[in-house]
């Protein structure tokens, strides 16, 4: 169990946002994460993971080490903010980690800004020391939320499929992995072929698609326990079944013959209601953050295309309209966007819409991206990129507005990534 205390006073401003990540005169925030004291080997990572997070954050720029005039000896204490004006630095990130009798690991923060000199966030957290990365990941979300206003996404876990082997053998197994790509676990052993795992957006629960000798199922894991239980047994299933937002239902498609309609299930009484009723592919369903809407792609209109409808099923409305084919639209968290994959002349790209489809924006193209996935907090997405030939599929990160991308170590080729809720 991990236990948070908060232990340092905080500026009555503590409400303000310091950064507009929505502004279009955008410029990254130099940050100064300085070396915790104490217990060095547990101090050197903590730093190094809290400086990685702020480089792939694209909004919180760290600055280099070497650069500092100040060495920290005393974290409690104020730093010398000359010294940090000197390179630039708008925050300065104190912290120190000790060892209790019992191996637990107590570790604390102050966020200074450098304009005012004053402590403007600050929490001690005390923990077992297998826990120390999460600390590293939680003290990461308390600062970007305290400089941005917006949560954080660092606390937080990837489902995702493992890829191995050669292009016509592909070993896939679902893995789970923190967003930074450490903690890696393997959850299934790759004797059934698994596909489009997808998180509980109410829980640590991931449900995915398994392909053995009978036909496909559609697998409830609990990733804290292992435990496993089939959700249902749907031949010619298309797409893994997304989670409603309290997590009690799922949307699916269901081939029947030529076509593919939309249903519901209730995971409380495992009755299903059919939402679509067409000659069309109906397909990848995704519910708005409310839970009233559902967006999927369907080629009722002759090509793949975005469509709205309620959750309760009826008339559907087309919301995109750009030239190429759109599918694996997902709702954002915030309910402002949704991101999707497009397809045109032979590039996969990469977007993110409006609800009403008006904004379209693409973020990244080139060949193949597919299957984006969002950050809790809405502002980033995951997705996969796979080259073809004799390589395989690796995982991506990008922001919103496109100003930056990198790659999510996996230890093989990676598919299909899912973002989990923030633990914490």
């Amino acid at each position: 169990m991990l236990y948070g205390l908060a232990c340092a006073p905080v500026a009555d401003a503590q409400q303000d946002r310091y950064l507009n990540v929505h502004g279009g005169e955008f410029k990254p925030i130099p940050i100064a994460v300085t070396a915790f004291t104490g217990d060095a080997g547990s101090g050197t990572q903590l730093t190094g993971i809290i400086t990685n997070n702020f480089k792939r954050s694209v909004v919180l720029m760290p600055l280099d080490p070497k650069t500092f005039v100040e060495t920290i000896g005393n974290p409690d204490q104020a730093p010398q903010m000359d010294s940090w004006r000197i390179i630039n630095a708008q925050f300065v990130v104190t912290g120190r980690v000790s060892r209790a009798a019992d191996g637990r690991l107590q570790t604390e923060f102050r966020l200074w800004d450098v304009g005012t000199g004053a402590q403007i966030a600050g929490s001690q957290y005390v923990t077992d020391a297998n826990n120390a990365r999460r600390v590293a990941h939680i003290i990461s979300d308390a600062i970007y939320s305290r400089i941005t206003g917006e949560k954080g996404f660092f606390d937080t876990r990837i489902a995702f499929v493992d890829e191995t082997g050669p292009p016509e053998h592909r070993r896939k197994r679902l893995a789970i992995m923190d967003q930074d790509g450490a903690n890696l676990r393997y959850m299934t052993r790759g004797d059934d072929l698994v596909v489009t795992p997808r998180f509980s957006p109410s829980s640590q629960d991931v449900t995915y698609m398994s392909f053995g000798a009978s036909d496909p199922k559609v697998l409830l894991l609990n990733i804290e326990t292992g435990q496993r239980e089939v959700v249902g047994n749907f031949p010619g299933m298309t797409f893994a079944p997304r989670f409603s937002p309290d997590g009690q239902k799922v949307a699916m498609s269901l081939a029947q013959g030529v076509s593919s309609n939309l249903y519901t299930m209730d995971l409380r009484t495992r009755t299903t209601t059919r939402l679509s009723d067409s000659n069309a592919i109906d397909t990848s369903p995704s519910y708005s953050p409310d839970g009233t809407q559902i967006v999927f792609e369907s080629d009722r209109g002759g090509s793949q295309q975005l469509y709205i409808m309620s959750a309760n099923g009826g008339s559907p409305k087309r919301i995109s309209f750009g030239e190429g084919r759109y599918s694996t639209p997902v709702w954002s968290p915030k309910g402002d966007f949704i991101a999707f994959t497009k397809q045109k002349s032979g590039s996969f790209a990469i977007g993110v819409m409006h609800p009403d489809g008006s904004g379209e924006r693409i973020l990244t193209e080139g060949y193949h991206n597919e299957g984006p996935t969002w950050a809790p907090n809405g502002l980033y997405l995951m997705f996969f990129r796979d080259p073809g030939g004799q390589g395989g599929a690796k995982i991506f990160m990008i922001d919103i507005f496109g100003r930056g991308e990198f790659p999510v170590p996996t230890p093989n080729y990676g598919s299909d990534p899912s973002w989990s809720p923030l633990l914490n």
